[in-house]
Formats: C-alpha cells, sequence, structure tokens
C-alpha cells in the first residue's frame, strides 16, 4: 500500500519479499476494513474487485445472557464496515504495483538495513542467489512483528510496551453458512467466541482457550460443541468441513518511537492489537497512508516535518486503537482470575453497551474507524 500510495506522487520505491507472491496471496488473514479504509482503496484504484465480491455490513451483535443485541453503526454514526479478506487486499495491491510497472522482488533473504541515520541508508539482501546493495532516500520497516528492521534500531533507542494475555482463541475456517449475515460477539460463561465469514458460504469462527493450548486438544466435534454452546440457542450454527484450523496466542505491544532516522516503522514491525478490535490491517493501513503523505512532502517542497513528526503522529492513532482492542478484550473474554464479581460486572457492561445510545455510539465511532489524524 505504501509503494502503491508514493507511485501514485511520482516517488518510486522497491518491494522487498521474503516470500513468494503465491504465498503472500495464499496466506488466509482477517479482514475487517474501516470505512475509511474502505473508501482509500477504491478512490486509489484497488477497490474495483472488493466493491464486487465483498460483504458490506452496518453494525455488529452481541451475545450474552441467551440473547442476540444489534448496534447499527450506520444509524449512529453514519458509517460501516466491509469484510474483504486481507489475502484480497495484497491480491489486489500486488497486481496493480506490477501493472503499474513497480519493482517487487519476491524470495529475497539475507536482508539487513544499514547507515539509516545518516541521509544515504542501504539494504543488503540476496535474490536468485545473488547479493545486492539496494541506495535509497528512506526505508519502510514494513516487515511485520518479527521483521528485521524494529530489531536494527538500538535497543536503547526504543521503549516498547507489551502485554500478554492469558487466553488464545482457536480459529477455524469451515465451509457451512455464517449463523448471521454480520459478526456476533458472544460471552458465554465457557469463554469468549466470535462468528464471523470470508463469504456467505464461508464461515470463519473463533472460541476463546488458553494461549499455549494445542491445537491437538481442539478435535472438530470439541469445536462445534463449544460454538453451539456459546451461541446459546440464538441462531442456528450450520456444521460443516473444516478447512482451516490454528490456535493464536493474544497480545498487545507498541515500540516508541516508530522511527530511527531514515527508517520508519509501519504496522505489526510497530505495534501488534489483540484481534477482538478488528485493528491490525486498519492501522498498518494508517501508518503507510500517513508516511506516504509525510516522503511526498518531503521530494515536493523539501519540508521535513511531517517525517519527524511521523511516530507521534501515529502514535496518537495507535494508542486509541489499543485502548478500544484492549476494551473489546476485557469486556468479552474470561480472565483466569475471574469470579463471580467479575463476570457480573461484564455483563452490565453488555447490557449498558446495548441499551445505552452514547455507550453504542463510542462503540460505533471506534469500530468503523477513527479520524486518521487525532
Amino acid at each position: 500500500m505504501l509503494s502503491h500510495l508514493l507511485h501514485r506522487e511520482g516517488v518510486e520505491s522497491v518491494l522487498l519479499e521474503n516470500r513468494s507472491r503465491d504465498y503472500i496471496e495464499s496466506r488466509i488473514r482477517a479482514g475487517l476494513i474501516e470505512q475509511w479504509a474502505t473508501d482509500l482503496l477504491a478512490e486509489t484504484g484497488v477497490g474495483e474487485r472488493m466493491r464486487r465480491e465483498a460483504m458490506f455490513h452496518n453494525g455488529i451483535h452481541f451475545c450474552f445472557a441467551d440473547a442476540l443485541h444489534y448496534i447499527n453503526f450506520r444509524d449512529l454514526v453514519g458509517k460501516g464496515i466491509t469484510i474483504y479478506g486481507q489475502q484480497e487486499v495484497v491480491k489486489d495491491l500486488v497486481a496493480r504495483r506490477l501493472a503499474d510497472g513497480g519493482q517487487i522482488l519476491f524470495e529475497v533473504d539475507d536482508v539487513s538495513v544499514h547507515d539509516f541515520e545518516g541521509a544515504a541508508p542501504k539494504i543488503r539482501f540476496r535474490h536468485e542467489g545473488r547479493a545486492q546493495d539496494l541506495a535509497c532516500d528512506f526505508i519502510g520497516g514494513c516487515d511485520g512483528f518479527h521483521g528485521i528492521c524494529r530489531p536494527s534500531i538500538p535497543e536503547a533507542a526504543l521503549t516498547l510496551y507489551d502485554r500478554e494475555y492469558p487466553f488464545g482463541w482457536v480459529g477455524i475456517l469451515a465451509d457451512s453458512p455464517p449463523p448471521e449475515q454480520e459478526l456476533i460477539y458472544a460471552w458465554h460463561p465457557r469463554g469468549f467466541a466470535l462468528y464471523t465469514m470470508r463469504s456467505p458460504s464461508l464461515a470463519r469462527l473463533y472460541v476463546q482457550c488458553a494461549p499455549d493450548e494445542d491445537i491437538e486438544n481442539w478435535p472438530d466435534a470439541r469445536i462445534w460443541k463449544e460454538l453451539h454452546a456459546r451461541l446459546g440457542g440464538t441462531r442456528a450454527l450450520v456444521e460443516g468441513p473444516l478447512m482451516q484450523k490454528a490456535v493464536t496466542a493474544m497480545r498487545s505491544f507498541v515500540v516508541e518511537p516508530m522511527q530511527r532516522g531514515r527508517l520508519f516503522l509501519a504496522g505489526d514491525a510497530a505495534h501488534i492489537v489483540p484481534p477482538t478490535g478488528a485493528k491490525g490491517m486498519n492501522l498498518a493501513i494508517a501508518d503507510v497512508v500517513l508516511l506516504s503523505r509525510a516522503i511526498t512532502a518531503f521530494y515536493r517542497s523539501g519540508r521535513s516535518d511531517l517525517l519527524e513528526c511521523y511516530s507521534a503522529t501515529c502514535l496518537r492513532r495507535v494508542w486509541k486503537a489499543q485502548r478500544f482492542s484492549w476494551w473489546m478484550t476485557q469486556m468479552l473474554h474470561l480472565h483466569p482470575t475471574h469470579n463471580a464479581f467479575d463476570r457480573k460486572r461484564q455483563l452490565a457492561e453488555l447490557a449498558y453497551v446495548v441499551s445505552s445510545q452514547a455507550a453504542a455510539t463510542s462503540l460505533a465511532e471506534n469500530y468503523v474507524g477513527l479520524p486518521l489524524e487525532m
């Protein structure tokens, strides 16, 4: 996305990807897109297939105490959300960059970044068995939580904020229709569950589990039993073949600052959110929109102020997304230390959210996406 936005402003870039094109285009990820990001994809010429194939939702359901409650974002804040797989966004962006003559080098290895604290950074890597040096003006560290860019910054120059949660999700992709046309977030005495979808006939379903759970302890029959139980009888759940099954631990993470010299971190390289709030991809897109604007301003007029304040600008939004993701997570999950008081408190909070227009509006405003610059 960063490369695409820079190309639209006449700025040349090179993408280095250590996986194959087939891998990045087929790796299934979450796919909830905020309203502003949906609009951005369409406005910048990579949203045509999304408009044809995506599902556009006006709200979400909360399920608790054996009842289903609907919150209509469109009525509350005039915006909605889009369900379109992250791998589909990747496919659209890769196709567009290649069609526009963009440089994408797949399956690179031995990547390292150098001299980014000066005016002439470079990246060293191997591609097709040959060692190469890439001279550049700026480096976008869009290489994920386990990438090489963040660890290349001196440890003393960074402050890390980290929280690991005492639970995870068993996630499945099932060849079966979702139980509802829009997402269902379920609180249940047996644990949290989430009912979402990838298409009208393909369900993406999650149940709360221990963070270090062995997926072998979750045979298909157990997963369906828990999903039926946690939906509380409010909707029929059609069982189907499981196409994918995995356990995901949950954490919150932020690094400050998100830049060092001419190296700029974006997306998961700089921050991780628990998936309850559906903010990961949206935060990454927000980061690179701001970075593209800053780089463009530098080339157009020699301005460096937007580059200098990139981290501070991003982090204002990042921390608000962290707060929302934490709030959704603590409201819906059973914590190992919870007692009867905590469970009653959670139910009261859920009841307040679905009965108060002010509370529902606050949720809707955050869920569909806060403004880019806060």
